[in-house]
């Protein structure tokens, strides 16, 4: 079956961008149907709030509630940034930087009936809290591991999700909590990390599993990240779904639909085995230059709107 192109589903996706996101609204009021972004079996989701592209990850809880709300999206890889915002972190809310100590401290001391609340504000906005991302996690001490692995399960996660170590061996370690907590630990790569990496970090422990950046796995080795997904779907947390061009011809990130990244073929195969792969969007694509070819940015509004057609051309791939 060919891929979808963004010719194929260009008007579905201009008449599915949602108006909500064009002025301020509640999170979901009354009339609103509750976001829903699982189609054919697939749950897709979003890598939040980096997608949004704030420095340091540091947005409010309630307007990354919203803006997902906003697209449809009822799933999330969340990065730990704006739920420790809410429970109040010294090193983002203080006036001072914070020791690592002080960190620490404040870490192992948190109610989880805190979290709880976090968790229930996603409930009731219809998002699942499916994925949790956590920053730094190689230089945890023991305690603050427990700290996130319970915080993890708190949100209702089913995986926890970071950067691959650099050495592997480190994983070792993480995937001695995994196993302790028997929650699966996703690593995540870009164009360097491949199969012997993952396989070398699944050796050290049940728990240590994979995320799959198809698009970085294209761009990185030149081929299809189908075979890996096959042999190894079973420790496999989540994929990223981005579109970037083979490396030997310039590895770029570009709208779905315009690179070589078999995005259709894999969100088919998870949607054909009933595998609980969520299919997390990541939204790294830059618009085009401007007229003097200097680079520009997406404006707030343009992001939206180019978010809501990964989300429609995903749709479309599973029920096409």
């Amino acid at each position: 079956m060919p891929a979808l192109t963004r010719r194929d589903f260009g008007k579905l996706a201009a008449a599915s961008v949602p108006a909500i996101w064009l002025r301020d609204a509640p999170i979901l009021t009354a009339w609103q149907a509750r976001p829903n972004s699982k189609w054919a079996g697939v749950q897709v989701g979003m890598n939040v709030p980096y997608n949004f592209h704030v420095p340091g990850n540091l947005m409010d809880g309630d307007e990354v509630l919203r803006r997902c709300v906003q697209l449809g999206t009822s799933a999330v890889e969340l990065r730990t940034q704006p739920v420790e915002l809410f429970l109040g972190s010294p090193a983002l809310t203080g006036q001072k930087k914070a020791t690592p100590e002080e960190l620490r401290a404040w870490r192992v001391a948190v109610p989880m009936a805190k979290v709880q609340d976090f968790k229930k504000k996603f409930n009731d906005g219809g998002v699942l809290i499916e994925i949790v991302k956590v920053d730094g996690i190689f230089n945890f001490k023991d305690d603050e591991l427990d700290y996130v692995f319970t915080l993890a399960k708190t949100l209702g996660a089913r995986a926890i999700s970071t950067e691959i170590s650099n050495p592997v061996s480190n994983t070792k370690r993480l995937g001695e909590f995994a196993d302790k907590h028997n929650l699966m630990i996703g690593y995540h790569g870009h164009t360097e990390t491949g199969p012997p990496q993952w396989e070398e970090a699944f050796g050290y422990a049940r728990h240590n599993g994979a995320n799959l950046d198809i698009g970085h796995f294209v761009a990185g080795f030149n081929t299809s990240p189908v075979p890996f997904l096959k042999e190894r779907h079973d420790r496999i947390t989540h994929i990223h779904v981005k579109d970037r061009k083979l490396g030997n011809r310039g590895g770029e990130n570009v709208p779905f639909g315009q690179g070589d990244t078999p995005i259709k073929e894999v969100l088919q195969l998870i949607r054909d085995n009933k595998w609980n792969i969520q299919a997390t969007i990541e939204f790294e694509y830059n618009p085009p230059p401007n007229p003097d070819g200097t680079p520009r940015r997406y404006t707030d509004a343009e992001a939206m709107a180019e978010m809501a057609k990964c989300m429609e051309y995903c749709k479309q791939c599973l029920l096409g």
